[in-house]
């Protein structure tokens, strides 16, 4: 996987599917090996001897030794077992490179088999998406000086070193540090302090104290936003007993859900969005309706535990680099009319006001002259209201991503006539096929336990990730072939996504240029939604939108679903330029072909980001937990590598 390299990027040159977040780099497709045929092979033998042979030269920090126990276009995936970042280290000489710069040598101690159910046993197993190219793959454990991880390793034969097997690639990965595990299964708390003891609070005196952090309490962690991204950081957070504090400005926890557009519904399936420690019961439908799903956000913090102030907003945050804490004020609003001004000192605020930033908005001519009934941002937009019998009412929806069209339909299905307005191209799949292909066998209906389905999608390394979703582009789009033939015929412009990739690398790289299709592509099909294709739009007219061509579209409602700006444009609206200025950017890849600052570092110590769907929070909430944790514990300082 050395050829896994990556691209600095001319976004001036390149179609939109293709541009990236600023600074950040054009991942280039790893290639598969060329390797033997695997016919008749005892798996647990060949992962045994790896296993072994990869032990003892860790051990012996024999650096030749590592190295011929890795293919030419290998890669080992780390996250905190090697450091305390994240990784992808691309070909051998990387790799012993890396282990030679650690500071004390390499933290690992020990890795062996993890044989503990069928799942992660060794076993034979396909590397590439087609099952062309096989091998020999098992879960590990890993040991290291501070804590126990988990692993998975793909092994193949090297045709031009007499057959050896060899990783192709090793993922490890933190779950726990030792002393500090978290207070679930054998650890989980008494629940009662037997005895007579005067003036004992029982468990709601204490619950009621601990969320509204009375007396001298004060939180260690201040999270600033209650989805998905706060909700399970919080958790995470909450199992490893540091004190943490949610706020969010809304009234209710899940508003952020609750009050978006009428007919939201989440794209991904239940088995792919279940939250940690709590998963949603057998009973939950495969696509949670938003309303239900801000119920479940409600009944998750209350049975967590975890403190959550609502209707509270940040009126002033200072960091102290030499005490290293902040000092932030809030206005609350309680749940009994009350109001209060709270001034607290956390270590660390964790930014989770959703995946991207603000509103997108664009600042076009005329903007407020618009005389029509609504002209939005799709983030403001609640539903369609009926058009009365015998009223025409005329929608515009600009932007064509999972919003633009679910927004268009919503408006169809009120009667409305709509046009939705495609700037440049949109990836599309259905839900049925896409959802098929990129999640079948891990995230479905009987498959993996959730943890090990997570693992060994986390174990595939960007780059190879984005081979495999080439070709998964290709099955999928034949699959839809009719739906794309008839969406090319309807005017609507469609694209692969970068390097023909399709939806997780349009989603990692630019957090949005995708459709799901749960029924809108039919309707455009059928011209029952009309598409605007191509052009700019000039002006912003009394009664509709005037575009670059000349052409002109009336409406009575213009609403634009054009995305968000990056985290670190909602930082610097909320803790100032300073802050703003000292953090890295977030989203697009690094050099290594990592997230860039999500879920690790920013560069402003006790300063995190957090964001990402509902599968992304619930596996790195764990990670970012673990980094806190370690600071807290004084074993790991902000500065280490």
């Amino acid at each position: 996987m050395a050829t896994a390299a990556v691209i600095p990027p001319d976004n001036t040159t390149i179609p939109s599917y293709g541009r990236v977040e600023p600074g950040s780099q054009q991942l280039k497709a790893a290639n598969y090996p060329f390797t033997s045929p695997v016919s008749s092979v005892d798996a647990s033998a060949v992962v045994t001897e790896w296993v072994d042979a990869f032990d003892q030269a860790l051990s012996a920090e024999d650096a030749s030794a590592v190295k011929n126990l890795f293919l030419q276009g290998s890669c080992w995936r780390d996250q905190l077992v090697l450091s305390w970042d994240y990784h992808s280290l691309n070909g051998p000489d990387k790799i012993v490179s890396f282990l030679k710069s650690a500071p004390g040598g390499s933290r690992v101690k020990s890795i062996k088999i993890d044989d503990s159910n069928s799942t992660r046993k060794p076993t034979v197993a396909p590397v590439d998406f087609k099952g062309k190219v096989n091998g020999v793959a098992s879960f590990l454990t890993v040991e290291t000086d501070v804590g126990r991880g988990r692993g998975l390793v793909r092994l193949l034969q090297d045709a031009g070193d007499g057959n050896k097997w060899k990783a192709f690639t090793l993922f490890t990965a933190m779950h726990e540090l030792k002393g500090y595990e978290e207070t679930i299964g054998e650890n989980r708390p008494q629940g009662v302090d037997h005895g007579g003891k005067v003036g004992r609070r029982n468990w709601q005196e204490k619950r009621t104290a601990t969320e509204n952090y009375e007396g001298e309490l004060e939180p260690i962690v201040l999270i600033i936003g209650a989805g998905q991204g706060g909700l399970t950081s919080a958790a995470r957070l909450h199992q490893l007993q540091i004190p943490t504090l949610i706020i969010d400005k809304n009234p209710r926890i899940g508003d952020n859900w609750r009050n978006r557009y009428h007919q939201l519904v989440l794209h991904d399936p239940v088995w792919y969005d279940h939250l940690p420690y709590a998963p949603f019961p057998s009973s939950w439908p495969i696509f949670t309706p938003k309303d239900k799903l801000a119920e479940w956000f409600e009944s998750y913090a209350r049975l967590m535990e975890l403190n959550v102030w609502t209707s509270t907003t940040l009126s002033d945050a200072k960091w102290d680099d030499k005490e290293r804490q902040w000092t932030v004020t809030m206005y609350r609003k309680r749940a009994d009319g009350k109001a209060e001004t709270r001034t607290l000192h956390p270590r660390h605020i964790i930014q989770a006001t959703g995946h991207s930033g603000e509103m997108k908005m664009p600042s076009i001519r005329g903007m407020d002259g618009f005389a029509g009934d609504r002209l939005c941002h799709s983030s403001q937009f609640k539903g369609a209201r009926q058009v009365p019998d015998g009223q025409k009412k005329r929608a515009i929806v600009v932007g064509c991503c999972n919003s633009g069209h679910d927004i268009a339909q919503d408006f169809y299905e009120h009667g409305f006539d709509v046009t939705i307005v495609q700037r440049s191209s949109t990836y599309v799949m259905s839900s049925k096929n896409g959802l098929e292909v990129l999640l079948g066998g891990l995230y479905e209906e009987g498959g993996p336990e959730t943890e090990d389905a997570d693992l060994m999608f986390m174990s595939i390394p960007n780059a190879m990730l984005k081979r495999m979703h080439q070709e998964a582009t290709a099955e999928i789009s034949q699959r839809d072939k009719a739906l794309l033939e008839g969406l090319v015929q309807a005017g609507f412009q469609l694209d692969d996504g970068p390097d023909d990739a399709g939806f997780f690398m349009k989603y990692f790289q630019r957090g949005g240029g995708y459709y799901i299709d749960v029924g809108c592509s039919q309707l455009i099909i059928d011209g029952q939604i009309k598409v605007k294709q191509g052009q700019e739009i000039e002006e912003v007219k009394a009664n509709g939108l005037l575009f670059a061509d000349g052409s002109m579209l009336e409406a009575d409602e213009i609403i634009f679903a054009t995305g968000y700006d990056n985290m670190r444009g909602t930082a610097r609206k909320i803790f100032g330029d300073e802050l703003a200025e000292r953090v890295k950017d977030v989203w697009g890849f690094d050099d290594e072909g990592e997230l860039r600052t999500m879920w690790r570092r920013t560069g402003h110590p006790g300063f995190w980001f957090f964001g990402g769907n509902l599968a992304l929070c619930r596996y790195y909430s764990r990670m970012l937990a673990l980094q806190i944790k370690a600071m807290e514990c004084g074993i790991m300082k902000y500065e280490d590598p």
